[in-house]
């Protein structure tokens, strides 16, 4: 015991390991075991002692494995390190060999068919040993045992697949140092296809079977996007190879792990889909980090905005290339208004707070570097990226890094700049309001907004040019002028409206409208139900509900084919008023509760489950399918779709019939389940 207090006593004495070791490369083999829910690894890790020290150590959660030796290291397993006790000497290099078993709680997750892992932050050491501090970069060399039917795609270029008995081993290379908490993997039944940037990187477009006819789409500017980054930073792509891949279950749109993009399934779409949902910004701004984050990477969260800030501003270069000048100002007005809400109510944060909000380190970093572009020129501006880049390449910076770089690059003051745009908390509204003026449109935008107040007969002239150019972002500002009015009075600008036949100024009808509809727009308002648009449709279907309900049942043969986006939100809600319909397809009636609930289970995204846990709740149909599952939702990975699902449970279980469901089902939880239940306090059975 003695042995293990001085030990520990020794290692929390330095805490941060960087000016005492350098770890050089960690070369493992990893295999996954979804039925058991683990790990297996074996590693070699190289370092170089940068002082004469006894320990050195990897951060290691909860890794299994005795105590060990490997020639003269020891080797010693905590709660949250490998300890290697050697008399390690300034100047040499040492490699140890060690193995462990690990059952992650968070950084590895098993979904289904797919296992994948999100290491952000400092988590990567729940599933293999590695440095938390962002500061000491690795390289990785991976290899991965699967079984014979999975797919895997990690970090680095994949050098090699031996197949042995019903196993596969892949062979992945990296060629440069990364942080650790870039390191990733995806586990999945997977096809993929394959472009070659315009530099000659292969980017590799992973998708599951089912979705090969929606590949084009969903991947659709991927080429574009990777071709125009490469050219407006000026850097070559960094990593020897891109892959990207949806998966279930993600915690967020998309992560950046080195050369392997894994971003939420709920972005693969297809043609009509595509119109409301894609993946063209998450996809650039996941690329961008391939710069911005992985080549160049912050030293502390004091400087996150040069990772956020930089990803979503190239991002927005980037759809700016795709979609024009109108999606670029009108993205810089949305965010402005986000930024000046919060900035008002006393909530603006400085982007040097490294407790600031994701909104302030994306979207004011992205504004920060608007600006600043706009103060010192384009030439400036890129000159700086360049330098910035290619001098700090595969190490960590600190905005004085940056800072320093545009003042060699400029003669013009950035001292105003830097106060306004990195230190202050209040948002510089003024600035950015002359910065949009920049654009015509948004001239255009602002002088029709301000008419508002105005009475319909005093605006008759700007509502019908803006109903009439086909400008999505004008046409739905005159669509929510017209909505606010009673319906008798703006009758002929509906009418131009709809018939402008702009897919989001006729879905500005769908989603602001209320109230009656006149028989002089019936046909017109039904016609929303054909739009290539599931936000349309489904709103289109309340509407009509509403408005309409004797004509249901015609509305409802219309659309009982469509599914909608990856979370079914047609489909759903076409079953739930269905239900709500009285006489519609009685005889299926048993089958479309049945089918809600089911989407329910775990079989099934959070996504799916979500809308489907408030359809349920709203039409009051739990069954043991339901209720089974809003319990198993409670303990899920994802917090959001957890803490939905445990208010929601709260409620539930109030109610007696539910309360006694759950006991009598009470036996088929998993332990898991059965603990959330003990902690707030429901009991199975009365001792």
């Amino acid at each position: 015991m003695i042995k293990y207090l001085l030990l520990f006593a020794s290692i929390a004495s330095f805490s941060q390991q960087t000016n005492i070791v350098d770890f050089k490369k960690i070369t493992a083999t990893i295999m996954p075991n979804a039925s058991e829910m683990s790990v297996n690894g074996d590693v070699f890790v190289s370092f170089t002692i940068l002082k004469d020290i006894d320990k050195v150590y990897l951060d290691a959660i909860n890794m299994e494995r005795p105590d060990a030796k490997d020639g003269d290291t020891k080797i010693y397993y905590t709660d949250d390190k490998i300890i290697f006790h050697n008399n390690f000497k300034a100047g040499n290099t040492y490699e140890v060999n060690f193995q462990y078993v690990a059952k992650p709680k968070k950084a590895l997750y098993f979904t289904g068919d797919h296992i994948w892992t999100q290491g952000q932050g400092k988590n990567t050491s729940h599933w293999l040993p590695s440095i938390d501090d962002m500061n000491d970069k690795i390289e990785f060399d991976l290899k991965y045992v699967v079984p014979e039917t999975q797919t895997i795609l990690s970090n680095g270029i994949l050098v090699d697949i031996i197949r042995k008995d019903n196993f596969k081993e892949y062979f992945f290379d990296m060629e440069n140092p990364m942080s650790s908490y870039l390191v990733a993997f995806a586990m999945g039944d997977y096809n993929k296809t394959t472009v070659v940037s315009a530099s000659g990187i292969p980017i590799e477009l992973y998708y599951r079977p089912n979705d090969s006819a929606i590949v084009k789409t969903t991947y659709k500017h991927t080429k574009t996007i990777f071709d125009y980054l490469e050219n407006e930073i000026d850097v070559p792509y960094p990593w020897q190879n891109y892959k990207q891949v949806p998966v279930r279950d993600f915690l967020y749109a998309g992560m950046e792990n080195t050369s392997c993009t894994i971003f939420s399934e709920s972005f693969v779409v297809d043609e009509i889909g595509i119109n409301d949902r894609d993946y063209t910004n998450v996809n650039a701004h996941e690329l961008a980090h391939q710069w911005f984050g992985n080549l160049v990477t912050e030293t502390s969260g004091t400087h996150h905005w040069l990772q956020e800030g930089f990803a979503t501003y190239y991002a927005l270069l980037a759809e700016r290339e795709i979609y024009g000048d109108d999606y670029y100002y009108w993205k810089l007005l949305q965010s402005a208004n986000s930024l000046q809400e919060v900035s008002e109510a006393g909530k603006g944060q400085s982007l040097l707070d490294p407790k600031a909000s994701s909104l302030t380190f994306y979207e004011k970093g992205a504004w920060a570097l608007h600006i600043l572009r706009e103060r010192i020129g384009d030439t400036a501006f890129k000159n700086t990226i360049k330098q910035y880049l290619e001098e700090h390449a595969f190490k960590n910076v600190e905005t004085d890094n940056f800072l320093n770089m545009v003042k060699r690059n400029t003669t013009i003051t950035i001292d105003n700049w830097e106060k306004d745009w990195l230190q202050q908390t209040a948002f510089q509204a003024n600035q950015a309001y002359e910065s949009l003026l920049a654009s015509p449109f948004i001239k255009e935008y602002f002088e029709l907004s301000s008419l508002r107040p105005v009475a319909i007969a005093e605006k008759k002239i700007p509502l019908t040019t803006a109903l009439t150019f086909n400008n999505e972002y004008l046409g739905q500002e005159a669509v929510f002028q017209l909505t606010a009015e009673p319906v008798e009075k703006v009758i002929p600008y509906l009418k131009k409206a709809f018939e402008s036949n702009n897919l989001m100024t006729r879905q500005a009808i769908a989603i602001s409208y209320e109230g009656a509809i006149p028989n002089v727009l019936k046909a017109d308002f039904e016609s929303l139900l054909n739009d290539e648009s599931y936000v349309t449709i489904e709103a289109a279907l309340l509407l009509l509900r509403k408005a309409l309900p004797n004509q249901m049942p015609k509305y409802l043969d219309k659309t009982k084919g469509i599914v909608g986006f990856q979370d079914k939100n047609v489909r759903q809600i076409w079953l739930v008023l269905a239900m709500l319909t009285e006489g519609y397809q009685k005889q299926n009636a048993a089958n479309f509760t049945s089918e809600l609930n089911n989407y329910t289970s775990n079989n099934y995204s959070f996504e799916i489950r979500e809308k489907a846990f408030e359809y349920v709740n709203y039409l009051g149909i739990f069954d043991d399918t339901s209720l089974a599952s809003l319990v198993n939702a409670s303990t899920h990975h994802y917090w959001r779709f957890r803490d939905s699902a445990r208010t929601l449970l709260t409620e539930v279980l109030k109610e007696e019939k539910y309360s006694n469901k759950v006991k009598e089902i009470y036996s088929q939880f998993s332990d898991t389940e059965k603990e959330y239940l003990e902690r707030i306090g429901f009991k199975a059975s009365e001792k």
